[in-house]
């Protein structure tokens, strides 16, 4: 198998989505001076920009502020699947939630479906969409009898689905549980059509601009790191993480993780559908047409960010079951994505407090943000329409189901606790003379613990190793040459730039220079 993104098992200097390298966005502007809108929505991903879209059919003055660049989050690492099986969920919501509450999801997530594909017939647009079927499959006799109840949920829902025992290609499994006529996409294609739309329609998008905090009131003012200010009727957090919290305590209700994707060209021919497993590791496959090949996006390898092992490895474990299933030729890219999962696993859409009606968040996709963002965004354009909307109370965040939030609620906060004593406690075992070239690590300098990177020219980059959300010990990421939090997965540059949120200030940087006489001291140079 030949590898172009790596040498010698080698991860690259980075590692950049099919998505984002197969289209060119125009940029926009950062904003420099104060405005006035309706409408001002935080996030430049899906929820925000299908929020953007809708709203400015609606009439409404709509400014889109992001903090980077247009859809280079979370959107733009998916594995763009549109649908409503999102892995075994029903009889876990029928359990937690209720008969009818299960049932809204489903409506919600199927709804979203029909009205992705109808505004791309609508206007015309050619983003790779086809539909498939959507199949999450066991391994195991234990996923084996889990498969068997969603399948009993499924009845019980009224959603149409199918057992089998085998699937269409050369994978022993148990069973299978179908749900037909879903659909896969180019995500990036569709919503750039969108944001042209957007800002046809008087729309403005801002990138490159931190949104930092809220002056609420009547009418509420979002305050940008460069000190321009946006004064709007409501506000709509899109910004997959609340980039403002206000009382809701979102650090504490959800937990970050990040996954892991590769595209490869098969040996063996891949046939349609789109699937899943229920078994841990997840592995997770659907088809995509690259520079005129049908390749495989092999995605998987879950866990907590700032608390897996060395990215390298969920990229190998990926190759190895699609060199064991298809026989891989070669892997054309590599990325990874992170995601929030609720107490309750389903998002959270609406106030962001009982008492700020005109704060609006959208948060928590389970990695299933292709249909739960966008009917999160038809659920905001409602909320800022008073228009009727059926899962108002499903998604509303200030719910608490008993069972499993409480118990989640413990567990999620204990482990933070966990974390932040390990880090605290361990004892960095490299000094800074150990960093190879395109290397980091946490290390000891005059028994201070500090991050160090070295690049791929041998410039060092050091910084404070203390995440500034609440004092957790960041730890390395080597794959995405990131600082990543355990705690409540904050991410930053290894130049300690916030990337992901709850986390709003960057990481204390060091300056080498000032720092070289204590290391060389140190070392006795």
């Amino acid at each position: 198998m030949t590898n172009n993104n790596h040498d010698n098992g080698k991860l690259p200097f980075s590692t950049e989505s099919y998505w984002t390298n197969t289209i060119h966005l125009p940029e926009y502007p950062s904003l420099k001076e104060d405005l006035q809108v309706d409408v001002i929505i935080v996030g430049g991903g899906i929820t925000g920009i299908t929020s953007a879209y809708l709203l400015v059919n609606e009439g409404l003055k709509v400014a889109i502020i992001e903090a980077d660049k247009l859809l280079h989050g979370t959107t733009g690492h998916t594995s763009a699947k549109i649908t409503a099986q999102h892995d075994l969920i029903y009889d876990e919501l029928i359990r937690n939630a209720g008969k009818n509450m299960a049932r809204l999801y489903y409506e919600a997530n199927i709804g979203a479906l029909k009205f992705i594909e109808e505004i791309i017939n609508k206007q015309h647009i050619d983003c790779d969409y086809t539909h498939q079927d959507a199949y999450v499959y066991a391994t195991t006799e234990e996923y084996a009898l889990k498969i068997e109840k969603e399948a009993a949920a499924y009845e019980e829902l009224r959603i149409e689905g199918k057992l089998v025992n085998k699937l269409p290609f050369d994978l022993k499994i148990n069973n299978a549980l179908i749900m037909k006529d879903q659909a896969q996409f180019h995500p990036l294609k569709y919503l750039a059509h969108l944001t042209q739309i957007i800002t046809e329609k008087g729309g403005y998008i801002f990138e490159n601009t931190t949104a930092v905090n809220i002056e609420t009131g009547e009418q509420p003012v979002v305050l940008t790191r460069g000190g321009a200010r946006v004064t709007g009727n409501y506000v709509l957090s899109c910004s997959h993480f609340p980039f403002y919290e206000g009382a809701g305590l979102y650090s504490t209700r959800m937990h970050a993780e990040r996954s892991y994707i590769i595209a490869a060209k098969t040996k063996k021919d891949y046939p349609d559908g789109m699937y899943i497993s229920a078994d841990e590791p997840k592995r997770s496959l659907r088809s995509a047409t690259i520079n005129g090949e049908k390749m495989i996006l092999i995605s998987g390898e879950s866990h907590k960010t700032g608390q897996g092992e060395e990215t390298s490895k969920h990229y190998e474990a990926l190759e190895l079951f699609g060199q064991q299933v298809f026989g891989l030729e070669d892997v054309a890219y590599r990325w990874s994505a992170q995601d929030l999962i609720t107490l309750d696993k389903i998002p959270y859409v609406g106030p962001i407090t009982s008492g700020q009606k005109n704060v609006l968040i959208a948060t928590g996709y389970r990695k299933w943000g292709m249909t739960n963002g966008t009917a999160a965004a038809l659920l905001l354009r409602d909320i800022v329409c008073d228009k009727k909307n059926n899962y108002r109370e499903l998604y509303t965040p200030s719910r608490f189901h008993m069972n499993p939030s409480l118990k989640n609620f413990l567990v999620e906060n204990a482990n933070v606790v966990c974390q932040l004593i390990k880090g605290k406690l361990e004892i960095p075992q490299k000094t800074i003379h150990d960093l190879s070239n395109d290397e980091g690590a946490v290390i000891d300098i005059n028994g201070h613990r500090k991050g160090a990177y070295r690049d791929v020219e041998g410039t060092l980059h050091i910084v404070d190793t203390t995440c500034t959300h609440i004092g957790c010990e960041v730890a390395w990421n080597n794959g995405d040459r990131s600082w990543d939090c355990p705690c409540h997965g904050s991410r930053f540059s290894y130049t300690g730039e916030v990337l992901e949120g709850p986390a709003e200030k960057p990481l204390q940087k060091y300056d080498y220079t000032m720092l070289d006489n204590l290391i060389s001291e140190d070392s006795g140079y």
